[in-house]
């Protein structure tokens, strides 16, 4: 994300004195809310949704995580690739390629 954007967010945040209602535990609310909102988006059809509508609950998601990211001081990067480490590790191209399976079932295969 764009330092000019982050910033936006932070001054949205703080100009209306909203940190204080910013806990670890309302901003996980708040994502899982925007995110129920943006599934919403396709309740009825994968296909057929309102791009614009999707944009907007995205954006909402998007800036819930950015104040997470804020509220527990960390950086998206390295939580990122941290992640993506772990994930590298637990779905290897060679068992994982083209397949919707968990790694559970992947590992499984992988020992037979």
């Amino acid at each position: 994300m764009k330092q000019e954007t982050i910033e936006r967010i932070r001054r949205f945040t703080s100009d209306r004195e909203w940190e204080q209602y910013h806990t670890p535990a309302n901003i996980a609310k708040s994502i899982s809310i925007e995110a129920g909102e943006l599934l919403e988006c396709f309740q009825w059809s994968d296909t057929d949704f309102d791009a614009e509508h999707v944009k907007e609950e995205l954006a909402d998601v998007l800036v819930y995580c950015r104040n997470m990211l804020d509220e527990l001081g960390l950086d998206e990067d390295e939580i990122i690739n941290s992640k993506m480490d772990k994930n590298e590790e637990k779905y290897p191209v060679e068992l994982a390629k083209g397949s919707a399976e968990k790694y559970t079932e992947l590992k499984n295969k992988a020992r037979k």
